[in-house]
C-alpha cells in the first residue's frame, strides 16, 4: 500500500503536471519550428549550396557511405531557433516582468491586481506585517528583510496564542 501512496503523492505534485504541460507544448512547438526550418531556412541555405534543401547539401561520399554535413547543420539551426524563440518569447519577458514587480514592491508602489495578481508570498507578508503591527512589534521586513525564526508551539502573539496546524 505504501508504494501506491508514494505514487499518488508523486503524481499530485505540481511540478509533475507542469512538466507534462511543458512536454505537450514543446511537442506542438517543435512542429512550428520544423516548418520554419524546412520551409524557409533549408531552401535558402540549399540555394546557396545548389541543393534542393540543406539536408541534401554538403554530402561527402566515402566508398559506399555518404556523410551528410548538411543534415547536421540543419539540426543545429533548428536547435538554435528553438532556443532563441524560447528565450526571447518566454524567458526574457517573464524575467523582465519579475524585475519590474520586485522594483515596485521595494519602492512601496501597490501593484494593480488586474495586471499583477497578488502572490501567496505577498499575501503572507502582508498578514505577517499586520499581525506584528497589532502587537506593537517591529516587522522583520521593516527591520532587516529577514523573517524571524519560528519556534514550534508559538505564534506572533506568544506561546499562548493560536496554534495552527495543516
Amino acid at each position: 500500500m505504501g508504494m501506491i501512496n508514494g505514487f499518488k503523492e508523486f503524481i499530485m505534485r505540481g511540478n509533475v503536471i507542469e512538466l507534462a504541460v511543458a512536454v505537450v507544448i514543446g511537442a506542438a512547438f517543435t512542429g512550428v519550428v520544423k516548418a520554419i526550418v524546412d520551409g524557409i531556412f533549408n531552401p535558402l541555405i540549399g540555394a546557396i549550396f545548389n541543393a534542393e534543401s540543406l539536408n541534401d547539401s554538403m554530402n561527402v561520399t566515402l566508398g559506399a557511405s555518404t556523410i551528410s554535413f548538411g543534415l547536421v547543420l540543419a539540426a543545429l539551426i533548428q536547435f538554435l531557433l528553438v532556443a532563441a524563440v524560447v528565450y526571447f518569447a518566454f524567458v526574457m519577458p517573464l524575467n523582465t516582468l519579475k524585475e519590474h514587480q520586485a522594483r515596485r514592491r521595494q519602492a512601496g508602489v501597490p501593484l494593480d491586481p488586474k495586471k499583477n495578481p497578488i502572490t501567496d508570498l505577498d499575501l503572507l507578508t502582508e498578514i505577517r506585517d499586520l499581525l506584528a503591527a497589532q502587537n506593537g512589534a517591529v516587522t522583520p521586513s521593516a527591520a532587516t528583510d529577514v523573517p524571524a525564526p519560528y519556534t514550534a508551539g508559538t505564534s506572533p502573539s506568544g506561546p499562548e496564542g493560536a496554534k495552527h496546524t495543516l
